[in-house]
């Protein structure tokens, strides 16, 4: 199933990082760091809740070996934020299920203030 007004349901595959039998990888057009990648069901559910167990089983394999993929290109990156906006109160903005793999460099931030802890 797709919707002809998903961009994400019409990917060309010449955008493609990485691919399987359920799911794409592409790179976020608007990324928050360098290499930042989409790990998308190719089905069109509107969020990861609503994919099979075979859709989020295929989403998590291709976001490990994206994950790869990336370290092996930029040896610089030390570690990764991985997950989703899920409805309109979250910041989901395109409504088709996807995971965002992000990755982080030392020191690509400045450090959160501190905050007392309990």
């Amino acid at each position: 199933m797709s919707s002809p007004n998903c961009p994400f349901c019409t990917v060309s595959s010449l955008t493609l990082v990485a691919e399987n039998e359920l799911a794409i990888a592409i790179r976020d057009k608007f990324p928050i760091r360098p290499l930042h990648t989409l790990v998308i069901p190719k089905r069109h559910v509107a969020d990861i809740f609503e994919a099979s167990a075979a859709e989020r089983e295929a989403v998590h394999e291709l976001a490990s070996r994206c994950r790869t993929m990336l370290m092996d290109e930029d040896p610089t990156i030390g570690g990764f934020n991985f997950g989703s906006n899920i409805g309109e109160a979250a910041g989901q903005k395109i409504f088709h299920a996807h995971l965002h793999l992000i990755p982080r460099r030392v020191a690509d931030t400045p450090p959160p203030p501190a905050r007392p802890v309990a």
